[in-house]
């Protein structure tokens, strides 16, 4: 088995003005800056031969290269804190090649991901017990943050172990903007369109 994710990697530059903000908060394990990613879709533990049917799935996604801005900061958990985060700022690209990958990945047999998808940068994970009240002090704080915008055209498959701090990661293929699928001028037209009609309904 194997535990995979799809991300877009953040320049060592963008992961260096994040690591500034890794101070102040009481119950956070920082996440270390060769670590942070923006995730797009995590797929949890599968069997070695539905990691190569991913790979193909994934390796037929066209996209055209954009650029991310990370824009605020935010909190999952609410009264009950785990992880405070940079946001990224609405990018529609980004969301196109999300779903993109939603769709590819089911196409390849696995079960929809139903939680709602917010890109983000994740700064720290916090520990059980963590004060929300100090989270909420540490984002009033760090509010006003921005970085980027910064250019992305690929993303890659990755590999985590189960542990506190969620990694170490494993870059296992990067997957680059282009049309590795080989599809024709007008079978992209028809994937433009489906993938269009999909996002519009979501």
């Amino acid at each position: 088995m194997i535990r995979l994710f799809t991300a877009l990697e953040i320049p060592l530059a963008i992961a260096g003005q994040l690591t500034a903000l890794q101070s102040g908060l009481k119950g956070a394990r920082w996440i270390d800056p060769e670590a942070m990613h923006i995730t797009l879709r995590f797929i949890g533990e599968v069997p070695e031969d539905t990691a190569h049917d991913i790979d193909r799935a994934l390796s037929g996604i066209y996209a055209a290269p954009f650029d991310i801005t990370l824009d605020g900061i935010g909190e999952f958990g609410g009264r009950k804190p785990h992880a405070v985060w940079a946001r990224v700022a609405d990018n529609p690209g980004l969301m196109q090649l999300q779903a993109r990958q939603e769709t590819a990945l089911q196409r390849a047999g696995l079960a929809p991901d139903r939680r709602k998808y917010t890109p983000h940068a994740t700064l720290a994970r916090l520990r059980r017990g963590t004060d929300p009240a100090d989270v909420m002090r540490y984002i009033e704080r760090n509010n006003l943050f921005r970085a980027g915008p910064f250019p992305v055209s690929r993303f890659v498959l990755m590999s985590s172990r189960l542990s506190q701090g969620g990694g170490p990661y494993i870059t296992e293929r990067a997957y680059d903007f282009t049309n590795p699928g080989g599809l024709d001028e007008e079978e992209l037209e028809e994937e433009e369109a489906f993938l269009e009609a999909m996002f519009a309904g979501a």
